[in-house]
């Protein structure tokens, strides 16, 4: 990106993009040895969520080469968001100043699109360096409402990518975090309320409560970022947005009885048809 574009001055670029000035200048400020472990504990992490440091020491060691002693894993999962207690991984942690809500959806069946809404936070890996992304997701159809990336976990861009897709789509009945603080802080529950819209919260621990935007995570990475191996913010953003348009739009789903979510979610075709 330069400083000037036709006209289009570099702030105007990245406000166009939806990134921070900032994220155009990122370094991030850990030793390539460290960042050589974060990359492959999230690879370990990723495809084992239940794993915590002992097992991820002994991956590192066995697949990768790489030796680490738990108190380092356990410091660069801290650093990634990844909690080593829980079987899931954790990238908002929790304040125990802000209002936790209930689980409202053990045992609900999801019959319909706009039922419930979900988000979360995941770990990206650049060629040196890394960045985080959040979705919003769509649980009966599967389909991405909105995604953003940033430098930084920060709870302006957990709010921003939720009044994207609810200015893009409307309002869930139910919406689905976890018990993080980007997601129980106020501004983003009075956005919620705002809409009247029912909040509900990951059973604190329980790995599979917001199980569809962990699959989203698991099939996001495979199938683009550990492939393409992005080096810049704005590669892995326009390269993503290539992503979740085919993930939404020409991807089949064997949950979907193999159609796509937009099909599902704009009313093309419905699962019952379909099976």
């Amino acid at each position: 990106m330069t400083d000037k574009i036709e006209g289009i001055t570099l702030t105007q670029q990245c406000a166009l993009l939806s990134i921070s000035r900032g994220s155009i200048y990122y370094q991030p400020e850990i030793s390539d040895h460290n960042l050589e472990l974060m990359h492959a504990i999230d690879e370990v992490y990723t495809k084992n969520p239940t794993y915590g440091t002992r097992r991820i020491s002994a991956a590192l060691k066995k697949r990768f080469k790489l030796h680490a002693g738990r108190g380092k894993i356990r410091s660069l999962m801290r650093r990634m968001g990844i909690s080593a207690i829980y079987p899931k991984r954790n990238l908002s942690f929790s304040d125990k100043q802000h209002k936790k809500y209930p689980y409202l959806l053990r045992g609900v069946p999801i019959t319909r699109v706009n039922q419930v809404w979900s988000t979360d936070v995941t770990y990206v890996r650049l060629d040196g360096g890394f960045i985080y992304l959040t979705a919003v997701i769509d649980w009966y159809s599967r389909y991405v409402l909105a995604w953003r990336v940033s430098t930084t976990l920060s709870g302006r861009f957990c709010r921003e990518v939720l009044r994207e897709a609810l200015e893009r789509y409307g309002k869930p009945e139910i919406f689905n975090t976890d018990q993080g603080t980007q997601y129980t802080d106020k501004k983003f529950i009075q956005i919620l309320k705002d809409h009247d819209i029912k909040i509900s919260m990951d059973g604190k621990g329980r790995a599979l409560d917001n199980v569809f935007v962990e699959r989203l995570w698991r099939t996001v990475k495979y199938e683009d970022i550990y492939l393409k191996g992005y080096k810049s913010v704005k590669e892995c953003k326009k390269g993503l947005k290539d992503y979740f348009e085919q993930y939404n739009f020409s991807r089949e789903h064997q949950s979907l009885d193999y159609n796509y979510p937009a099909d599902i979610y704009l009313g093309y075709t419905t699962l019952e048809k379909a099976a």
